[in-house]
């Protein structure tokens, strides 16, 4: 398989060098962006990288395209590579446009994909949320499932859930980051430096979820793990609790799902 990349923001340049020498061999892949020194920087690194002059010529000769453009131009790309696509996969990772919308914007026949990914991908550990149209076969949809586990995890998901998808995984790094920066201030008010308060708190949070992740325990039996009776982390639990974080978090999930909904027109 050979693959067509539009787009190549922050998003895209990081599924390329995911996909490049994983699943795909550089010279499977063609790019192309209006600003030509992103898709020379990724040239420049990831060597046979095939840099196209156009969206129509980027097509030309790949099996699946990949549409990494924002959604308010994703329905003019459309329609100027649509005449072109013949029977192509194409994958769209624009947020908040449906399967039903890219048939409305031209794209009657193709088979298609809608995947929602999310920040991490640029270190090769993202979550992608994965929907098919009912066209693409199983061979297809093992591809792309393969190609998008190149930068992490990856699940097919039914499209009516990818609201969901967003408000958990795909805002998620922001909620994170707040917790982050939360815990590094607390480690400053208790006199640790700066940076090795981030450190540590980066780390506390990589190992947390690298120990949920390998050990596939409920995060509730590892904190049971952690709180002593009578001890310091269940007092500390003790004031999240009372605080709400847990009920923050939940709420954050599904005020960012609700956005998306109504983003999306629905």
């Amino acid at each position: 398989m050979k693959l067509a990349v539009i787009g190549a923001g922050q998003m895209g340049q990081a599924l390329i060098r995911a996909f490049a020498g994983n699943v795909l061999a550089a010279d499977d892949i063609a790019v192309y962006d209006v600003d030509e020194t992103r898709t020379a920087t990724l040239a420049a690194d990831l060597g046979c990288l095939q840099i196209s002059k156009s969206n129509i010529a980027s097509i030309a000769d790949h099996d699946a395209i990949l549409l990494a453009v924002k959604p308010q131009i994703l329905a003019a790309v459309i329609s100027e590579i649509g005449s072109y696509l013949d029977d192509k996969l194409v994958m769209s990772i624009a947020a908040g446009k449906s399967i039903a919308e890219l048939r409305a914007y031209g794209l009657l026949d193709n088979p298609l994909v809608r995947i929602m990914p999310n920040t991490p991908a640029l270190v090769g550990s993202a979550v992608s949320g994965i929907s098919f149209s009912d066209n693409v076969s199983n061979d297809y949809k093992l591809w792309v499932l393969k190609l998008f586990s190149s930068c992490g995890l990856a699940f097919e998901i039914k499209e009516d859930l990818l609201d969901a998808v967003t408000g958990l995984s795909g805002s998620g790094p922001a909620y994170m980051m707040l917790v982050m920066e939360a815990l590094a201030d607390g480690g400053v008010r208790q006199g640790l430096s700066r940076e090795l308060s981030l450190k540590m708190a980066a780390m506390t949070m990589y190992g947390s979820a690298k120990l949920v992740l390998e050990t596939n325990q409920h995060p509730a039996v590892l904190k049971d793990q952690v709180c002593s009776p009578g001890g310091t982390t269940i007092e500390a639990v003790a004031v999240l609790e009372e605080r709400g974080l847990r009920s923050s978090l939940i709420e954050a999930v599904a005020a960012s799902s609700d956005k998306a909904r109504e983003l999306s027109g629905r």
